[in-house]
């Protein structure tokens, strides 16, 4: 037997509101806060933050078997484009696929001599998630690392400037932790030597630089759903820009490389499906199969899409959570020996992905001992990121160049992690972490 799923008009409407009903009251009950009970209850560096409404969205999607990007994808992409104030958003099944897709939409072919090419180089920064980087050797192309300032954990302008080479076609970095970096004065450096900017915006989305929303300063910008991030949509991620001639490139890179722009199901929309010439085709090769990027599958689903337009109402609330979590930390942990806090970048206003802390070279402890301590007491901590990049494994053996040193970056990787400050995280939790720094920091000595 065959089940297929019914899309008859007359299936009455109240059968699926009763099971929405239901969904929603399941949901509430299993959403309700439990009381914090110190070290049981874990404190997480990050994580979603879901309700009733998030769950009855995606079970909507599922009742209706939208398993395929369509409708929601695309609402989605028209109000979250709006929200960040850029003219055209594709959703991408992660992060990572976004800042694929960004970079490998800069190699295309439309943007005739202006295109990168193999060889070309970039500059980003070596402390970095490696999915900012990765595209760049993925296309064939060198990254060029830079070291970052301590405390707000990003590169200058004047460092970037100092990396331009005679090959340098493009600079591709992210906002670390949601601190912005110096976005204007990079994007008018970018402007003035020819050069593309990938702003890769997956840790700050409502961050703002000098009044202005991260993400809308680059050629492109990347945005990750991840659990993780500012909106939970599980898997997914976006590529935005408002370059018209971009936004084309990029979604056929995330659409297999395909020439044709008909959505799903829809047929003819240039009304010259079997009349028109590509390549070596034959006269009126079916548009609907012609190629014209080497490109990906990389699209995201309706469920996902479903859960991120459900998010997406909440953007404004998780973004003064992580607000307020982040002070609270910053002032509860002031003046704490031994360690580096954080600081935003001059002239930004950060929706914080986290709380950066350095342990200093001559504190009494090191971090590992820290660390330890925190995570046995059930608060989560995170590196940050990869460290160096310059340091790991996966790039001992690849083509790089850095320009200046890189001390920093070799003193965060020594001596630097982070604390959460996502919005399932209360005022309560706060206070128990920064009791739990300030006491270790108190009453602990080097140790050898």
């Amino acid at each position: 037997m065959t089940l297929t799923t019914s899309t008859d008009p007359t299936v009455p409407a109240d059968t699926r509101e009763e099971l929405l009903d239901r969904v929603r009251a399941f949901a509430r009950e299993r959403w309700v806060p439990t009381a914090f009970v110190p070290g049981v209850t874990p404190v997480q560096p990050a994580g979603g933050v879901h309700d009733e409404e998030d769950t009855v969205a995606l079970v909507e999607a599922a009742l209706g078997m939208r398993i395929a990007a369509g409708v929601s994808a695309r609402r989605f992409e028209r109000l979250f484009s709006r929200a960040l104030k850029v003219r055209k958003a594709h959703l991408t099944n992660s992060g990572s696929s976004a800042n694929l897709v960004a970079l490998t939409a800069l190699t295309s072919p439309a943007l005739g001599d202006d295109r990168l090419c193999p060889g070309d180089e970039v500059v980003t920064v070596a402390t970095s998630f490696p999915t900012t980087v990765n595209p760049i050797l993925q296309n064939q192309m060198k990254p060029v690392f830079v070291d970052v300032d301590l405390g707000t954990y990003n590169t200058t302008v004047d460092r970037i400037a100092d990396a331009i080479g005679p090959r340098t076609r493009a600079i591709m970095m992210a906002h670390t932790l949601g601190n912005p970096f110096q976005a204007a004065e990079v994007a008018e450096l970018a402007r003035d030597r020819g050069l593309f900017l990938v702003e890769d915006n997956c840790d700050a989305v409502g961050s703002t630089y000098r009044g202005r929303l991260t993400g809308g300063f680059g050629d492109l910008s990347t945005v990750s759903f991840y659990p993780a991030h500012h909106l939970a949509m599980g898997e997914g991620g976006c590529v935005l820009t408002d370059n018209l001639v971009l936004a084309r490139v990029v979604e056929s890179v995330r659409d297999w490389g395909r020439d044709c722009w008909c959505e799903p199901g829809e047929d003819d929309r240039c009304a010259k499906r079997f009349d028109q010439q590509f390549g070596k085709l034959p006269h009126g090769y079916d548009h609907k199969y012609v190629f014209s990027h080497v490109g990906y599958n990389l699209k995201t689903s309706d469920l996902h899409a479903s859960l991120g337009l459900s998010q997406l109402r909440r953007l404004d609330e998780f973004t003064d959570a992580r607000k307020r979590n982040w002070r609270l930390l910053r002032e509860g942990l002031d003046g704490t020996p031994g360690l580096l806090l954080p600081e935003p970048t001059p002239d930004s206003d950060p929706s914080w992905f986290g709380f950066a802390v350095t342990v200093l070279p001559d504190a009494p402890f090191t971090r590992r001992e820290l660390v330890t301590h925190l995570e046995s007491r059930k608060i989560g901590t995170r590196l940050l990121f990869a460290g160096d990049l310059t340091r790991q494994p996966a790039y001992l053996d690849r083509e790089f160049r850095v320009s200046g040193s890189l001390d920093n970056s070799a003193l965060v990787t020594e001596g630097t992690f982070w604390l959460g400050v996502y919005p399932g995280i209360t005022p309560e939790m706060a206070q128990y972490v920064i009791d739990s720094v300030r006491d270790f920091a108190a009453g602990r000595r080097r140790t050898g």
